[in-house]
């Protein structure tokens, strides 16, 4: 299984392809408690967690950034919106990772893949195009935009429930 290698605790993910933003603070799940049962999962531990599959990944170069982002419209792609980043590293074809959610309900993930691992997602031109692969929870098109907050929210109803997730490169 895929190991964690950092966690960012500050908005960036895919809302960098709007919005630039980066990733900052470092924490893993392997500081939890013993008592706790833990998967491999990212993410500050907890009961409940989501199995993301990433596919379409074009090589296994640097990390995959998966940003969980609580059910409020107002917080989504902005800085300092989301609750925390999960990273792992890349495999291609596809990537398969754990996240930990804070309890069941509805969240929203958008992925990229940082195949620097720069911790920021490039950009190019004067739209700010994204030049990595990007995805977002649902798999809503997204030509020209961002997806509408709807169109990605994601229903974690109970533990290790999976979703898949495909990514898109310029």
């Amino acid at each position: 299984m895929i190991q964690p290698r950092r966690l960012y605790a500050t908005a960036f993910a895919i809302a960098a392809a709007a919005t630039g933003l980066t990733g900052a603070g470092v924490a893993s799940a392997a500081n939890a408690p013993a008592n706790v049962a833990r998967p491999n999962c990212a993410g500050p531990v907890s009961d409940t967690w989501v199995n993301v599959t990433i596919d379409r990944v074009r090589n296994g170069n640097g990390l995959m950034a998966v940003t969980l982002y609580a059910d409020e419209p107002r917080k989504f792609l902005v800085k300092k919106g989301s609750m925390y980043v999960g990273r792992v590293d890349a495999t291609a074809p596809e990537t398969r990772m754990c996240l930990f959610v804070p309890k069941p309900g509805v969240y929203v993930l958008a992925v990229y893949h940082d195949e620097d691992s720069s911790t920021t997602i490039k950009r190019s031109g004067v739209l700010g195009l994204p030049e990595e692969g990007f995805g977002f929870s649902n798999n809503p098109p997204t030509i020209a935009s961002i997806p509408s907050f709807r169109s990605v929210r994601l229903n974690i109803a109970k533990t290790g429930l999976s979703t898949r997730i495909h990514l898109k490169y310029p």
